[in-house]
């Protein structure tokens, strides 16, 4: 039986995005196997110094940042205000399949790299362009940055409880979510010029990728008329459903369905015939009153109790895990959701895995985050070739 070869093998990328939301999406397309050519300034991607912490070398220490979005790649350096370096650019994208950029607005045009430009070099170009707050508008130039965007598109504002206010996620989700939509645009793109043989320009933007994500609290608004506000640890519409106090600290139960209810209510030994808890909507009315029965019935008993007890009713409910702790878990385990690569100037690294697999296609093999410039002679003496082959990764 012949081996299949990854999807996107003999596909070439060229990334001229920093920071996380095009590295995101040019990763995602690399661990298909495309092969993802990196553009960055003599300085490098901004988040190759973005820390701490760093590994490696006092004399050449190593962003764990920048770690996290550049698998799969190779870096070459180009200085876009040097003539030959913008021509040597403009050569790999006029061979490429696919560009990622998410510079500021008007940056690509004056580069003679707008929309216009690439066309006329490579008419099946495939162009994605992520900004912060789209393309349009009178916020259209304005920079965007993660932290900025949770709070101007909302995510703040249902994140946290009362008493510490607004909160923005532990992660960048609005560049991380960019970034999946980006790839998902490119992926569409791609199966389109397959019919048609043409290119075109993908659009997102991180408040575009926020305002998706607001899902059941948008539709709250925009159907419904309310404005949701803070609710904590506990669901906005689900009662109840959320992170409750016990004896050796704090344990996560989602009461979903009316049938997990009545298995929950007879575990917390509360009355059945309670007005307070006949339905949903009167549940979600006496939240604080329920929380308060229900943190009374667990105060006596621990987290790994709970949870035990609850799985075996068939009630979900969980631990708050630390980050060692979720990568020392069994689903990061069984499912292979690490990968191990040797990075030349620290050694074997372990960063996480792609988070899709196909059935019957061999798990490849991950390339190292690369070195600033690791790849630049190699990718240089290519583009003297007259050969317009995609180089071997």
């Amino acid at each position: 039986m012949t081996q299949r070869q990854m999807m996107l093998e003999g596909l070439l990328v060229i990334d001229l995005s920093r920071a996380l939301a095009g590295p995101q999406a040019a990763m995602m397309l690399g661990d298909l196997g495309a092969r993802v050519v990196k553009v960055e300034p003599p300085h490098g991607d901004d988040s190759r110094g973005w820390g701490p912490p760093y590994v490696g070398s006092a004399a050449h220490p190593q962003s764990t940042y920048f770690m996290c979005a550049n698998r799969n790649k190779e870096s070459v350096v180009l200085d876009l205000k040097d003539p030959d370096d913008l021509a040597a650019c403009r050569e790999l994208i006029s061979r490429a399949d696919v560009l990622i950029e998410n510079f500021r607005t008007g940056v690509m045009e004056r580069l003679g790299l707008g929309v216009a430009d690439l066309r006329r070099a490579n008419p099946t170009l495939i162009a994605l362009s992520i900004t912060g707050f789209g393309a349009e508008g009178e916020m259209a130039a304005r920079p965007g940055y993660d932290q900025i965007i949770q709070g101007e598109a909302g995510l703040m504002s249902v994140t946290g409880g009362p008493a510490g206010g607004p909160t923005k996620m532990g992660v960048p989700i609005c560049d991380f979510m960019a970034g999946l939509y980006g790839g998902y645009g490119v992926l569409a793109a791609l199966y389109e010029r397959q019919r048609t043989g043409a290119g075109t320009v993908v659009r997102t933007s991180l408040f575009a990728a926020a305002v998706a994500a607001s899902t059941f609290q948008g539709t709250r608004f925009t159907v419904a008329g309310e404005v949701p506000g803070l609710s904590g640890n506990h669901h906005a519409a689900i009662a109840p459903y959320g992170t409750f106090r016990c004896a050796d600290g704090l344990v996560q139960v989602a009461v979903a369905s009316e049938r997990l209810w009545q298995a929950f209510r007879e575990y917390a030994g509360l009355a059945a015939d309670d007005p307070r808890w006949e339905s949903p909507a009167s549940r979600l009315i006496h939240r604080p009153a329920l929380t308060a029965a229900i943190e009374a019935c667990f105060a006596a008993r621990t987290r790994e109790t709970i949870v035990a007890d609850l799985l075996a009713l068939g009630v979900p409910a969980g631990r708050i895990s630390t980050v060692d702790e979720v990568f020392a878990s069994a689903p990061v385990r069984d499912n292979g959701m690490v990968v191990e690569v040797d990075q030349p100037e620290v050694g074997r690294i372990r960063v996480p895995a792609p988070a899709v697999t196909f059935d019957g296609l061999p798990t490849q093999g991950h390339k190292h985050p690369p070195l600033l410039g690791e790849h630049t002679q190699e990718v240089l003496a290519w583009l003297k070739t007259d050969d317009g082959e995609v180089m071997s990764p």
